[in-house]
C-alpha cells in the first residue's frame, strides 16, 4: 500500500506568491544579492528561459518564470507595472535595504520607523515588482495601532462650498426646503422655496 500523498508539501504554505519576470534569470540572481534568496528548483526551458523556478527567502517559497504571451503570463515590464507587491520580515531592515539598493533596487519610500511598530522602506526592482522590507520594533496591541493612527490621520474639516452657485439667489426662512428648477442656457437657475 503506498503512503498517503500530503495536500501541502513540507517547506510550503498555503499561499506562494508566483511572479512572471522578463529576464527571470536575471531576477534569482537579483534576489539573491538583494535579499538572501536561495534557489530551490529551476526548470529551463528548451530556449534556455526559466520556465519555472523557486526561491527561498527566510524560509518563504516565491515561485517565478520567464513571461510568456502565448501563456499570457505578462511581467511588469509589458504591462507597465503591477497590482500587487511583495512584504519581506527580515533581522536587520536596513541592512537589507541597503543591499537591495546597491544591487539595483529603485527607493520608492526611505526606511524609517512607522506608527504600528515596523521600521521599513519600500523599494521597487529591477523587474518592475515593489518590495517592502520589515522589521518588528515594537509590537503591539491592535488597539494601540488604531489609536496611533487615527492620531495622525488630519482631521476631517467641512469642505467650504458654496451651497448657491455664484450668480443664484435663494430665499431663507427659519426651515426651508430650496430647490433648482431648469432653466434655459446662460441664464441663472430659478431656486424655489417651500417653507416648512
Amino acid at each position: 500500500m503506498s503512503k498517503p500523498v500530503k495536500p501541502i508539501p513540507d517547506g510550503y504554505s498555503a499561499v506562494t506568491p508566483y511572479i512572471t519576470i522578463k529576464n527571470a534569470a536575471a531576477a534569482i540572481e537579483f534576489y539573491k544579492k538583494a535579499f538572501g534568496a536561495e534557489e530551490a528548483l529551476r526548470l529551463n526551458a528548451p530556449d534556455g528561459t526559466v520556465a519555472h523556478a523557486e526561491i527561498r527567502i527566510g524560509g518563504a517559497v516565491i515561485m517565478l518564470s520567464e513571461e510568456s504571451p502565448q501563456w499570457d503570463a505578462l511581467s511588469p515590464d509589458t504591462i507597465g507595472g503591477t497590482a500587487s507587491s511583495i512584504m519581506l520580515y527580515v533581522k536587520d531592515a536596513d541592512a537589507v535595504f541597503k543591499r537591495a539598493v546597491a544591487a539595483g533596487a529603485t527607493v520608492t519610500r526611505d526606511i524609517a520607523d512607522q506608527f504600528y511598530g515596523r521600521r521599513d522602506a519600500n523599494l521597487l526592482d529591477p523587474f518592475g515588482y515593489p518590495w517592502s522590507v520589515f522589521t518588528v520594533k515594537e509590537e503591539m496591541p491592535v488597539e494601540e495601532m488604531h489609536r496611533r493612527f487615527r492620531a495622525m490621520m488630519p482631521e476631517k474639516k467641512k469642505p467650504a462650498v458654496d451651497p448657491v452657485p455664484k450668480g443664484d439667489t435663494t430665499l431663507t426662512t427659519p426651515l426651508s426646503i430650496v430647490t433648482s428648477m431648469p432653466s434655459p442656457p446662460n441664464s441663472p437657475r430659478v431656486w424655489t422655496c417651500m417653507s416648512l
